[in-house]
C-alpha cells in the first residue's frame, strides 16, 4: 500500500493584485485502493490543491507538506513526480500540435517506465483501452487534443490514466463539460483503472452527478482554503441537497 500525504499545506499565488493566499492548512492522507472526492464552492481551493501536487510552478506552497510515501513531493520535479505514480488529469486538457496521440503515449510510457514498451503489447493495450472509452481509433494519429472536443479530451485523459498506471491519480472536474453518455464512459474508465491497478482517486468536482458512478470512500468539503468537514457519501448526498451556503459567511448589506 502506497500512502499520499497532505500535511498543513499553505499555498499561495501571485495575481495583480499581489501575493494571495489560496490553501490555508489542508491536510489529508489518501492510500492506494482508495477514492477520495474534494467538493467545494468556486474558488475554495480544489484545482490549486490538484497543481500544487503535480508541481505546477505558477503556486507557492509556503508551509506543510506533501509526501509518498515519506518520501518529498515538494523537492520532486515534475516529471519526477509522474515516475513516483502522480498522475494529473486537468480540467481544460491542453492541445498539442505536431505530436501524435500514439507517439505522446508511447513517449510518456517510455519516460515513466524508463524503457520503451513491446511494440505488439502497446498497440493491443492501447486499442483495447481506446475500445473501452468508445474512441474512434482514428483518434490515435490525431494530433494530442487539437480539433478534440470536451468529451473527447476528458477520454484521452483517463485513456493516458489507464495506460500510464500511476499509483495516484488526482482528476480536476474531470466531469466538467460531459453530457451523460460521456460521464458514464469516463466513470467507468476511472474505475477499471482503479480495479486493475488499485490506485488510490483524488476526484475533485462541484457536483455530486460523477459520484453517481464513482463511488468515494470519502469526502473532503473545502471553503476558503480549508477542509471545512469530511465524512462519507452522505455527506455528498448532503451536499447535492443542502449546497454550500451553511459553510459560507453570511453577505452584510452595507447600507444595514
Amino acid at each position: 500500500m502506497s500512502v499520499l500525504e497532505i500535511r498543513d499545506l499553505h499555498v499561495t499565488v501571485d495575481t495583480e493584485e499581489g501575493t494571495t493566499p489560496i490553501l490555508n492548512g489542508v491536510t489529508l492522507t489518501l492510500r492506494t485502493g482508495e477514492t477520495h472526492a474534494i467538493m467545494g464552492p468556486n474558488g475554495s481551493g480544489k484545482s490549486t490543491l490538484a497543481y500544487t501536487i503535480a508541481g505546477h510552478p505558477k503556486y507557492t506552497v509556503t508551509g506543510g507538506s506533501i509526501t509518498l510515501d515519506g518520501e518529498d513531493v515538494l523537492a520532486m520535479t515534475v516529471d519526477e513526480r509522474a515516475r513516483a505514480g502522480l498522475f494529473l488529469a486537468m480540467q481544460y486538457p491542453v492541445e498539442i500540435p505536431g505530436v501524435t496521440v500514439t507517439n505522446f503515449l508511447r513517449t510518456a510510457k517510455t519516460a515513466i517506465d524508463g524503457e520503451a514498451p513491446s511494440i505488439r503489447t502497446w498497440t493491443k493495450d492501447v486499442k483495447q483501452s481506446m475500445k473501452g472509452l468508445r474512441m474512434d481509433p482514428k483518434f490515435a494519429s490525431r494530433n494530442v487534443n487539437e480539433g478534440f472536443s470536451g468529451g473527447e479530451k476528458k477520454r484521452h485523459e483517463i485513456l493516458q490514466l489507464e495506460l500510464l498506471k500511476p499509483r495516484f491519480a488526482v482528476l480536476d472536474e474531470t466531469d466538467s463539460g460531459l453530457d451523460v453518455d460521456a460521464l458514464k464512459i469516463v466513470s467507468e474508465g476511472v474505475n477499471r483503472a482503479k480495479e486493475e491497478t488499485g490506485l488510490g482517486v483524488l476526484l475533485i468536482t462541484h457536483y455530486t452527478r460523477i459520484l453517481k458512478y464513482i463511488t468515494p470512500d470519502h469526502v473532503h468539503v473545502l471553503v476558503a482554503g480549508r477542509v471545512a468537514e469530511q465524512g462519507g457519501p452522505e455527506l455528498a448526498a448532503r451536499l447535492e441537497d443542502e449546497g454550500y451556503d451553511r459553510f459560507l459567511e453570511p453577505v452584510v448589506d452595507a447600507d444595514a
